[in-house]
């Protein structure tokens, strides 16, 4: 029992589970930005591409 005890009372993994968790959300923060830029990037260079085509015809 007191083992039990002792175990709910240890806070030296709770802080890396914290610091872990932080990471995940900055990590999917980051990568739901680079979708959403990646897709506008991605039309704004076919929009240069579609413009020299053009041009050069």
């Amino acid at each position: 029992m007191q083992k039990l005890v002792r175990f709910f009372k240890n806070e030296s993994g709770a802080t890396a589970i914290e610091y872990g968790l932080i990471a995940a959300l900055i990590a999917v923060a980051i990568i739901s930005a680079v979708s959403a830029l990646g897709g506008t990037t991605s039309n704004t260079f076919q929009s240069v591409a579609d413009g020299m085509t053009n041009t050069g015809s």
